[in-house]
């Protein structure tokens, strides 16, 4: 994409053949939904297929043909009548009446100032600037939803992997409770009890499910039918594709700032097509009369404005662009330091969500899956049921957390992954979702 401002004609040249090819070309994931879909070739269908990028891409074309048109002179008027037509006593509206009486065809010219056409292609073309930084801005925001979807989904599927993983050791609980019941060692309370365990697992099931569903809709609004598959493994996201002291440097180079120094331009652009109010315009006017019996005349017209009451007018103009120049640059200074704050609360957030998924991971999980075994083998052993009953709903929990947290994790590696255009994919890792 082209930004500076000595590029903005070659953008111009080329946006109307970028644009047609945007709106069409699809990634070759899109001919495959046998393939499982990764969070990359999500993020990359999403940023060609997804409506608001496309209406942006529109945009973006308006802005290039409102700048092929700026600083034209305007249409010609062509202007035709009749003059010193007797308008009263017996001959009058008679055009042959009176030897004065001409019918009259003219063509009349502006011509704005010079500077001020200059002044409108400026405007123009900071607006082609400001609409290309825009389809940045809302590619990068579309990654951004999207990767934010397809962690949702896959962290919720991972929550139903961790819960349907304890359906054999509730199973194996419901076995010890009825065989201790006909061996008479144990009670009735006891297998209800094991039994209320596996349905009440069944029933947390169930609502995992429903949320999938949900999650794999809002992956839809982005995808289409490219959702409806299977999800490819999670990318490494102890890793960004750039690192954070990088980030916090290059702010202007992220998503939601893209647009500001086309903004500037722009204000400065207004600002001298105000100026540019206090140069005179220019009219030419070209007038044939046709008259009876005698010869006919012509006429020529030179016409100029006359700024003669700035104060009141031009003046005024120029200092509503320059305050509105000073606005933006103001506005910009504040967007930039509310981006410092969102990157720096969004790497805290990532680091501490990386913490404590390792922390889930590599302790709680372990620490609850032994601790339910062993509830379970003393249980075997002739113990009491209650501790397994405990050890078990801690477990769930745990691993319920451990999917949230998995959620929190990759959400807010998307937001930062997605700050910077075109960053390399991430690389794949496989996740360990499998206690044994």
């Amino acid at each position: 994409m082209c930004f500076p401002s000595f590029r903005l004609r070659a953008c111009a040249l080329r946006l109307p053949l970028v644009i047609p090819f945007a709106l069409t070309a699809l990634p070759l994931y899109a001919a495959s939904t046998s393939t499982p879909l990764s969070l990359a070739a999500a993020t990359q269908i999403a940023a060609g297929r997804a409506p608001q990028v496309q209406a942006q891409l529109l945009r973006a074309q308006a802005a290039q043909h409102d700048a092929v048109r700026a600083g034209r002179l305007p249409d010609p008027q062509l202007t035709a009548g009749i003059s010193n037509l007797i308008a009263t006593g017996t001959q009058a509206f008679n055009a042959a009446a009176d030897s004065m009486t001409m019918r009259t065809i003219g063509l009349t010219q502006e011509i704005p100032s010079h500077a001020k056409r200059e002044a409108e292609k400026t405007v123009a073309n900071s607006g082609v600037q400001l609409s290309a930084a825009d389809v940045v801005t809302v590619r990068l925001a579309v990654r951004q939803a999207t990767a934010g979807a397809w962690v949702r989904l896959w962290a919720t599927q991972t929550e139903r992997r961790q819960l349907q993983d304890l359906h054999e050791q509730f199973a194996l609980a419901v076995q010890l409770a009825k065989a201790k019941l006909s061996g008479g060692t144990g009670s009735t309370t006891d297998v209800l009890a094991a039994r209320a365990a596996v349905v009440e697992l069944d029933n947390r099931i169930t609502a995992v499910d429903a949320d999938i569903a949900a999650v794999r809709a809002a992956l839809q609004r982005w995808l289409g039918n490219s959702a409806d598959g299977a999800l490819a493994e999670a990318p490494d996201f102890s890793t960004l594709p750039v690192p954070p002291a990088q980030l916090l440097h290059d702010l202007d180079r992220q998503g939601p700032l893209l647009g500001w120094d086309a903004r500037e331009n722009q204000a400065q652009a207004q600002l001298d097509l105000a100026k540019a109010g206090k140069h005179p315009n220019w009219s030419v006017g070209l007038v044939y009369g046709s008259r009876i019996h005698i010869p006919d005349m012509i006429g020529i017209e030179v016409g100029v404005s006359l700024p003669l009451f700035p104060g009141n007018r031009q003046d005024q103009d120029i200092s509503a662009r320059y305050a509105e120049r000073d606005a933006v640059k103001d506005e910009h200074e504040d967007a930039r330091r509310a981006q410092r704050e969102a990157v720096t609360a969004g790497l805290a957030a990532w680091q501490s969500d990386d913490k404590q998924v390792s922390t889930y991971r590599d302790k709680l999980l372990p620490l609850v899956a032994d601790r339910s075994r062993t509830a379970l083998a003393a249980y075997r052993g002739g113990g009491s049921l209650q501790p397994w009953l405990e050890a078990r709903r801690d477990e769930i929990d745990t691993r319920v957390a451990y999917a949230k947290a998995l959620a929190a994790w990759g959400t807010a590696w998307a937001q930062l992954a997605y700050l910077l255009p075109e960053q390399n994919p991430p690389r794949a890792i496989n996740l360990p979702e499998q206690l044994l």
